[in-house]
């Protein structure tokens, strides 16, 4: 990410090869090249733009972690993506802030911080503020697994096998990523 600094992070053609086996070939999933093909830094609002242009009437939706949308603030054009595509937030166990919020009230906070002046209103769709569309928080089975912490292990030599599909762990092993 262009707002964080490279730190122990993969190659970009690293980690598209590690989505790639993460998927498998099987799947209804299919992974796209196009934020390492575009030259420069890449932004979401960028990637948002292009499938935009590209898939002309699709419901585009920005699936992230918690972790993740307690910075969009951080993200270039972080109200414009939210007004463009809807926002899916995978919850993560444990808390997040040093209060202990609960995870609705983080997004809550972040959409009131977002929005100043535009109450926060919930709906079946999800959190809706700002013009923006809707934010739906989605519980996820609590496993404490984050991209941070499998780096970390495998830079300390420590097994990260069932933190990731057997196939990347074997491919980060292979190519020694984060040793």
């Amino acid at each position: 990410p262009p707002h964080k600094g490279q730190g122990a992070v993969a190659a970009a053609g690293e980690r598209l090869r590690m989505l790639e086996l993460a998927v498998g070939s099987g799947s209804e999933l299919t992974v796209s090249d196009v934020e390492i093909r575009r030259q420069g830094p890449s932004y979401t609002i960028d990637t948002v733009g292009h499938f935009r242009e590209t898939l002309p009437g699709a419901e585009i939706a920005l699936i992230m972690g918690l972790d993740a949308f307690l910075e969009i603030d951080t993200w270039k054009a972080c109200r414009q993506i939210l007004a463009q595509v809807r926002v899916i937030v995978m919850s993560r166990p444990g808390p997040h802030t040093a209060g202990g919020e609960s995870d609705r009230d983080q997004v809550v906070r972040v959409l009131s911080a977002l929005s100043p002046g535009d109450p926060v209103a919930e709906s079946p769709e999800g959190f809706l503020a700002g013009g923006f569309k809707p934010v739906r928080l989605q519980p996820v089975t609590a496993l404490a697994i984050s991209s941070t912490r499998i780096r970390e292990m495998a830079a300390a030599g420590r097994s990260i096998r069932f933190l990731a599909p057997a196939e990347v762990v074997a491919h980060i092993y292979a190519k020694g990523l984060y040793a």
